[in-house]
């Protein structure tokens, strides 16, 4: 099976967003982990979600997050089975048929620009990789949305938030790249 080209593999995405807008809304992830935290905090507190009729959703919560735009995240952590559940699932599943579909068993685990500036052991690269995932999933809660939601669906709809989003995601992305992998001895 060959690898696609960057631009098959952008076509690809694309139909994806189209097709998640038509069929369903657009594509954002960041709120499902929100929804797994609500999860897991009612497991504890069985009054953090109650059945509230008055509410647009029919669910209400103490936590005034979660029971933001009429109980819609509290509905979502009583009922879980959804959209986005479905879709978060989805991607880890899509991730792992892709690892399996690949050719080469045993990619390179460490990519030479990581190994040349950090060292050839893994656990660092995915500490580092866990570390900025966490960042960046506290500053997409704390935006009101992900990557996903605000550049690629909000450009999508010609969201001027989109735009603004993806701009400043870059200039900071850009810096940040040639920082954190420059060549060793300076340059």
């Amino acid at each position: 099976m060959k690898e696609w080209t960057w631009f098959q593999a952008g076509l690809a995405l694309a139909a994806s967003f189209l097709l998640a807008v038509v069929l369903v809304k657009p594509i954002g992830v960041s709120t499902q982990f929100v929804i797994l935290d609500g999860m897991m905090a009612s497991t504890i507190d069985a009054s953090l979600v109650v059945v509230d009729d008055s509410t647009s959703s029919g669910y209400a919560s103490s936590n005034a997050y979660l029971n933001k735009s009429g109980g819609k995240y509290a509905a979502n952590i009583a009922k879980p089975l959804n959209y986005g559940l479905v879709f978060v699932v989805a991607m880890f599943g899509g991730g792992l048929l892709s690892r399996m579909l690949r050719k080469e068993k045993s990619p390179r685990q460490i990519p030479e620009v990581h190994e040349a500036r950090y060292g050839n052991k893994a656990w660092p690269r995915y500490v580092a990789a866990f570390v900025g995932g966490q960042i960046v999933l506290w500053g997409a809660r704390l935006a009101g949305g992900c990557t996903s939601g605000h550049m690629m669906s909000g450009m999508m709809q010609t969201a001027v938030s989109g735009y603004l989003f993806a701009a400043a995601a870059f200039v900071v992305a850009l810096p940040t790249a040639f920082l954190v992998y420059k060549k060793k001895g300076g340059a």
